[in-house]
């Protein structure tokens, strides 16, 4: 898909999430696509641009490494 057709699809699942549940239940919406495509990145090998550490998130979220 080229980037119009993703953001108009996208586009198109908020628009219909806030029509019929609210701004809320867009707004939840728009998280999980965010969440999604984060994972979906991971997995694939790319992240918006950038590899993710998976095995360092895993151990920042464990306390055994800062962000800082």
């Amino acid at each position: 898909m080229t980037p119009a057709q993703t953001g108009t699809a996208v586009a198109a699942v908020l628009a219909i999430s806030a029509l019929a549940f609210g701004f809320w239940a867009m707004l939840l919406v728009a998280i999980f696509m965010v969440i999604g495509a984060v994972v979906g990145g991971a997995v694939a090998g790319r992240s918006l641009g950038r590899t993710v550490d998976l095995r360092g998130v895993v151990d920042a979220l464990r306390g055994k490494r800062t962000s800082s």
